[in-house]
């Protein structure tokens, strides 16, 4: 019986270990993403000179949001064959060296997370916006993986601190801003309901002069995402929450909605042509 119960003891202390590892590694892949190699060879590819061109970058090396992007994938194909657009839908970051980024009119983060591009690739995309290029961020695309100042500072205006977790899927009322940029917002639904993975900020990318298209009002979610023993993360950004938001960065511009964490956000027409606009503007 000694003998049994020594070890049963060990199978549970080694279960919990394991356990216990696993859960580290999937926080530290969510905070940093893992290690991977980087592509730096030119993409194989003929950008035409007319036309709007449109690259989509999906890579991942954090949480990857596969039914969400792939969705993202099969939506912007069936919006470039809509609009005209050239789409290059790629996760190889060759595409970002000098020449071929600068062919196109924007590029998209469709909820890319981690460290996805190299330091030389991270300046050529600062460089790109501020020559008149536009970069658009999805969802994941403003964790806080990418470990980025310029990033963070331009795109999204402000720092990740958590989703909610219980339930981690919420709706809410979908606002227009009354602010909102006008061109950026033409024709656009003034409201909708949505469901949705709320993402919480440390701060209001209002207050670091962003032009918010659209808020919820975070007073009406449930904001809690504490988890084990992490148990700060039970607030919410308030009755002013933006979702989506947009700054003119030099000669570019830069656009990033918090929205669009699962494959059923494709099919809102709302949303959809949110980022319809946001490409177009």
């Amino acid at each position: 019986m000694i003998k049994f119960l020594k070890i049963t003891g060990i199978v549970i202390l080694v279960l919990f270990v394991l356990a216990g590892t696993a859960l580290g590694l999937f926080v530290y892949k969510v905070k940093n993403g893992f290690p991977v190699s980087y592509e730096t060879e030119p993409a194989e590819i003929t950008i035409p000179a007319e036309g709007k061109k449109v690259l989509l970058f999906s890579k991942t090396t954090g949480f990857r949001h596969e039914e969400s992007i792939e969705a993202g994938k099969a939506k912007f194909e069936e919006l470039a064959s809509q609009e005209g657009w050239f789409l290059h839908n790629t996760e190889s970051a060759g595409v970002f060296n000098g020449d071929q980024l600068a062919k196109f009119d924007v590029v998209i983060f469709n909820n890319s997370t981690g460290r996805v591009l190299t330091d030389e690739q991270r300046v050529l995309v600062q460089e790109y916006v501020e020559n008149g290029g536009k970069l658009i961020g999805i969802h994941g695309a403003g964790d806080d993986s990418h470990h980025w100042d310029w990033y963070q500072g331009k795109l999204l205006g402000a720092k990740f601190s958590h989703h909610p977790l219980d339930p981690q899927l919420q709706e809410a009322q979908v606002m227009l801003d009354d602010g909102a940029e006008s061109v950026l917002a033409e024709g656009l639904s003034k409201g909708w309901k949505h469901t949705d993975e709320w993402y919480i900020f440390f701060e209001n990318p209002r207050a670091s002069d962003f032009d918010i298209l659209y808020t919820i009002n975070g007073d009406q979610i449930i904001p809690n995402g504490n988890l084990l023993w992490i148990k700060d993360k039970n607030w919410g950004m308030g009755e002013d929450h933006p979702v989506a938001w947009s700054k003119k960065v030099g000669n570019g511009k830069t656009f990033y909605t918090s929205m669009g964490h699962h494959a059923a956000v494709w099919e809102q027409k709302a949303f959809v042509d949110m980022l319809v606009n946001a490409v177009n503007w």
